[in-house]
């Protein structure tokens, strides 16, 4: 997800994603722990995916 479509998310909406994101984070590494992914840069990816939805909430707190 870029961050142009991250910014036209509602806030609602983000702190969702960024739930159901870390959910699936915390998933890939247990099942990576288990058993080797295919793509263990999916779990990079995913977590700088949170890390770009946590930034945009942080500055719609910021800017109220």
């Amino acid at each position: 997800m870029k961050m142009n479509e991250i910014k036209k998310l509602e806030t609602t909406d983000l702190v969702e994603r960024i739930e159901g994101e870390e959910l699936k984070l915390r998933q890939m590494k247990i099942n990576h722990t288990i058993a080797p992914l295919e793509n263990p840069s999916q779990i990079k990816a995913t977590r700088r995916e949170i890390a770009r939805m946590k930034t945009e909430l942080r500055q719609r707190e910021l800017n109220k």
